[in-house]
């Protein structure tokens, strides 16, 4: 049985990398020929060589991972994996309608912000009271270093619905590099898929969550093959949407959100920088915290090149995963002794 588990979960993310990997000249391919290119910010001047790189790349992800999950879940019925990875879907479609109107109408603004936030609490809120419902998730969380579970009662269903739009919104913002979301969360995947293997190991019975977490996360590992730069797609709202909903249901589906501002520490920075610059620039009249917003585009503007940006970027997450790693095993082991 063990080796049974073992096998499945290694051969999740190599199945999902291949079928990612094979798919991806096939969406490049389509993409140009639908002239389905990605608008560029006007404001970001170094980005002007850009213009024409197709978009919709999220695509070479999503459905690899979408398809793994559901093809090593198929004998366990209605594993919160696969439940994880229709709200990536979910996710992915609201980034899909921003991506197809940024398209047609030729300039970068897709749907309108309330009609986005509406989307994005709409799925927040529906799965938010599905996790508090749960029998495998429930409203009990654990805290970094902390054994113990905390039960949130009623109060976890605003939590959680906040953490689906903060983290799909983060992820969102900070897709403005070549390769640079991507990196993060593939970081990000594989220490979450650390803290899922200490819980299988500690007596937790659902694998799905591992299996879908490693399937993204192979599959990313080919799409980055392809978005680093020179970027021959960009992933767009299709795929930073669906991969910032992927990330909170994992946090969420787990047991462990209050490992994403430690893990997910680079998206909670493109978040809190953008706050931040808008914040003050009202406050004071016109005056800016940093050169732009968010902050990747900061250092930029200070001289950074995006390949030096993006591996600052994940050397910090590597660094913080580590941390959150450490905070899963001195609380659960630590906690035993």
């Amino acid at each position: 049985m063990e080796f049974t588990r073992a096998l499945r979960t290694l051969s999740a993310p190599i199945l999902s990398f291949l079928l990612a990997l094979l798919s991806a000249p096939l969406v490049i391919g389509a993409a140009k020929r639908l002239k389905a290119k990605q608008p560029i910010l006007f404001y970001v001047e170094q980005h002007a060589a850009k213009a024409g790189t197709p978009t919709f790349g999220g695509l070479i992800f999503l459905f690899p991972a979408f398809v793994t999950t559901a093809i090593f879940t198929a004998n366990t019925g209605w594993s919160i994996g696969l439940v994880a990875a229709f709200v990536m879907m979910a996710f992915a479609v609201l980034g899909f309608l921003d991506d197809y109107i940024k398209i047609k109408t030729g300039n970068n603004l897709g749907l309108k912000p309330y009609q986005k936030i509406i989307g994005q609490a709409s799925i927040a809120l529906i799965m938010a009271f599905f996790a508090y419902r749960s029998p495998f998730i429930g409203s009990k969380i654990y805290f970094p270093f902390y054994a113990k579970e905390v039960d949130f009662g009623i109060l976890y269903i605003p939590f959680a619905g906040f953490l689906f739009l903060a983290l799909s919104n983060c992820v969102n913002l900070t897709d403005g590099l070549d390769g640079l979301a991507s990196s993060c969360s593939i970081v990000y995947l594989l220490t979450y898929a650390v803290v899922l293997v200490i819980a299988l190991l500690c007596g937790a019975n659902d694998q799905g969550l591992l299996i879908f977490d490693l399937a993204l996360c192979g599959a990313l590992f080919s799409f980055l093959l392809f978005n680093t730069n020179k970027a021959s797609i960009f992933m767009g709202d299709t795929g930073s949407l669906g991969l910032g909903g992927a990330c909170a249901a994992i946090a969420l589906f787990s047991r462990q959100p209050f490992l994403v501002p430690i893990v997910g520490i680079m998206f909670v920075v493109s978040g809190i920088s953008i706050i931040v610059q808008v914040a003050y620039y009202k406050i004071s009249h016109g005056k800016r915290v940093f050169l732009m917003a968010p902050f990747h585009h900061h250092l930029e503007k200070k001289g950074y090149g995006e390949a030096k940006i993006c591996a600052i970027y994940a050397i910090i997450s590597v660094m913080m995963g580590l941390l959150a790693i450490l905070s899963v095993v001195v609380g659960v082991y630590g906690s035993s002794r």
